[in-house]
């Protein structure tokens, strides 16, 4: 899996917007494993205990499935209700600074910060803003 990651101050000092990686939270992990592996041939590039990631193919965001209640407490929200929608789009990013940009710029812009970029137990750092329209984007960086 190569995993492109943004650098401000070589590409023009802004960061533009990239869906990096889509997450989907799923009620029945092995079902939902099954349904894109097995049938829709989507190659499993990643295959962890509650969470698989499928590569599909070069220029093409990932496609992540997350069993549901993992994917609302990661966003620090309900899984039920209007709280969580089941999916959020992932930005990657270089710096836990370019994470914080990111989020400031989607306040900014009229949306709404989630959950505010901290260090994540994978080992970087992420947080969470919102759009217009209450859909989750998650902003992570490995350091």
């Amino acid at each position: 899996m190569t995993v492109r990651v943004f650098n401000p101050t070589e590409e023009g000092g802004s960061v533009p917007v990239q869906v990096t990686a889509i997450m989907i939270g799923v009620e029945d992990l092995a079902r939902s494993k099954a349904f894109y592996g097995e049938g829709l041939g989507c190659a499993i590039d990643q295959d962890h205990p509650g969470f698989v990631s499928f590569d599909l193919g070069d220029g093409s965001s990932s496609l992540s499935l997350y069993e549901r209640e993992a994917a609302a407490q990661d966003a620090g929200v309900s899984s039920e209700g209007s709280g969580f929608r089941g999916v959020s789009f992932h930005f990657i990013v270089r710096s836990s600074a370019d994470v914080d940009e990111i989020l400031g710029k989607a306040l900014e812009a009229g949306g709404s910060v989630v959950k505010e970029g901290a260090a994540a137990q994978w080992g970087g750092y992420s947080g969470y803003f919102s759009d217009l329209d209450g859909y989750f984007w998650k902003v992570a960086s490995a350091s």
